[in-house]
């Protein structure tokens, strides 16, 4: 209760200022204050609903609000690894700052769910097989990207929707005996997966 007490009164982001500066400080100041990383984890679980009720708020407040989430919490919650929270608070924020760009990208992601729902299912199903049958306990996830993350990269490219490739990503973990063998294991599961889909050397990036 100190703790997320001294959050609660410390100053709010004025985004007349310098936002970059500013949210570092802040940052610093939210570790800084909190000796024991539950006061951040209740305070991005209030953000996080705040942000879920929004709309129930004037536009003002919920500019300020959804300002101080991009730059402030989102980032914190990245660097706890909460991904998940991270990536509904960016979301949120697109919702409540860029509405017809949010809702625009939402619609189109919806009328090529199923399509993209079976492409990810009939591309994990011989991968899998292979792989299990490599001696690997394996989990491969097929997840869609974020709204907000293809309209920051609609953006950084300058590129519409439609020549934005990857709009979802495929996530391959693998359990390893010993610690010294992840490195390993990882480049032998990622040759079983090239022995069926040939990389494309032009957009290829090593995520291991």
């Amino acid at each position: 209760v100190d703790g997320l007490t001294k959050i609660q009164s410390s100053k709010k982001l004025d985004l007349k200022l310098g936002v970059s500066e500013q949210t570092e400080n802040f940052k610093k100041m939210i570790l800084t204050l909190s000796d024991d990383v539950r006061v951040i984890l209740v305070k991005l679980a209030d953000r996080l609903h705040n942000m879920r009720t929004l709309g129930s708020m004037e536009l003002h407040k919920r500019l300020q609000i959804a300002y101080e989430t991009i730059y402030i919490y989102a980032p914190l919650a990245h660097r706890l690894g909460l991904y998940k929270i991270k990536t509904e608070l960016e979301d949120l924020h697109l919702k409540y700052t860029r509405n017809d760009v949010h809702k625009n990208i939402a619609d189109k992601l919806s009328k090529t769910r199923e399509e993209r729902s079976r492409f990810v299912k009939e591309f994990i199903s011989p991968i899998k097989k292979t792989i299990e049958e490599a001696g690997f306990t394996v989990k491969i996830f097929g997840r869609p990207k974020s709204i907000y993350s293809i309209w920051n990269k609609m953006n950084k490219q300058n590129v519409e929707f439609e020549k934005i490739y990857d709009l979802f990503a495929i996530r391959i973990v693998i359990e390893s005996e010993r610690r010294e063998d992840e490195k390993s294991d990882c480049w032998r599961v990622y040759s079983l997966v090239t022995d069926f889909y040939q990389p494309n050397i032009d957009r290829l990036r090593d995520w291991i």
